[in-house]
């Protein structure tokens, strides 16, 4: 599916979906859940659409539309703030197991992957992040902590990144502990895992299949950035259209348009770089590394800029746990720092 047209009416249908079954209520009433997200509406999202099937080859059960459709669906979830086992399951613990090259493992997981009925959680960073993994193997048992793991506490299998590569264990397995860990962020949960002597199944990869999943976790999150950024905007132009001070709307005062000028160009220009650097990895262009990094940059700063702005022109009111300004402004500093950042500036060569 690397059609326009067609991803756009992919992104129609699940913004439908979102806005009929996931509104506000439905957030708010999952920031408090068990799980950290609306499990009947991720259901819907499985069912109506094939959403976790999207990034599945169709040998395995899934759709096989490829990379590109299943980070639209993540960028429209990036608009509304709802969090399902969208990212770190159906792209990220995907591309984990595709990329392994284990045919056994990849016919076993995915097609319960791609209907919906299995989880999977990417589990990797050590204690000063993911640059260096905080588990390690001695005779394919693993011993260590792995942090900020994508929906680790619901998950149902586990796919650990070591510095031998790969490795499988079931979430339940007597060895494995799951904590949740406390975050800025309430849109997102985020978990603790620690394993303990516990055997597990090599899967095979390699330093550049870490790599792989570095950049593809940067891409998917620019492509959520730029969701939330653009229902930032739209929120913040929608509001200064009511807000009435001194007689007359608020948005109809000068230095106000400027403001609201300024985060649209930032919002566009996010988008190009999202849109350049996910086509980059997908076509595996020469430049990808470089348009990943630009795109990891400038997208996380896009986000920043844009919750603030939305806060201030909001006033008081974007301060309160009642109104989601404060939300988007959480997730877009927690985002900024989610799988670490480019090691250096970018400099393209002359």
């Amino acid at each position: 599916m690397s059609d326009v047209t067609e991803l756009g009416q992919l992104a129609d249908t699940v913004r439908a979906v979102l806005a009929k079954h996931g509104d506000r209520e439905v957030l708010r009433r999952a920031l408090e859940s068990e799980t950290g997200y609306d499990e009947q509406l991720w259901t819907l999202l499985c069912e109506q659409v094939g959403v976790a099937a999207l990034a599945v080859p169709e040998e395995y059960g899934g759709i096989g539309a490829g990379l590109e459709a299943a980070l639209v669906v993540v960028e429209e979830l990036g608009r509304t703030l709802h969090a399902p086992p969208m990212l770190g399951s159906a792209v990220l613990g995907v591309r984990a197991v595709l990329s392994s090259g284990d045919g056994e493992a990849c016919g076993r997981l995915l097609p319960e992957v791609a209907e919906g009925a299995r989880t999977l959680a990417l589990c990797w960073a050590g204690e000063r992040g993911w640059d260096e993994p905080g588990v390690r193997v001695v005779d394919e048992r693993l011993s260590g902590t792995a942090h900020y793991v994508l929906d680790g506490s619901t998950a149902d299998t586990l796919i650990v990144v070591t510095p031998e590569g790969l490795f499988e264990i079931d979430a339940a397995a007597p060895q494995v502990a799951r904590t949740v860990s406390p975050t800025m962020d309430p849109t997102r949960r985020l978990s603790r895992i620690t394993f303990t002597d516990a055997p597990a199944r090599p899967l095979g990869g390699t330093a550049r299949t870490v790599s792989r999943l570095r950049e593809l976790a940067w891409a998917a999150l620019a492509a959520e950035q730029v969701g939330a950024a653009d229902h930032c905007l739209a929120m913040t132009v929608e509001y200064t259209k009511s807000r009435v001070q001194f007689g007359r709307p608020i948005g109809s005062f000068q230095a106000l348009k400027h403001r609201m000028a300024d985060m649209y160009v930032l919002v566009e220009s996010a988008r190009s770089a999202a849109h350049t650097a996910i086509t980059a990895l997908s076509t595996e262009s020469p430049s990808a590394t470089l348009d990943l990094a630009a795109a990891r940059i400038h997208c996380s700063q896009t986000l920043s800029a844009v919750a603030a702005e939305t806060v201030q022109l909001h006033g008081g009111i974007a301060i309160t746990w009642e109104h989601d300004a404060h939300l988007y402004f959480k997730r877009a500093h927690a985002d900024a720092y989610l799988f670490g950042t480019p090691a250096r500036p970018l400099a393209r060569p002359a």
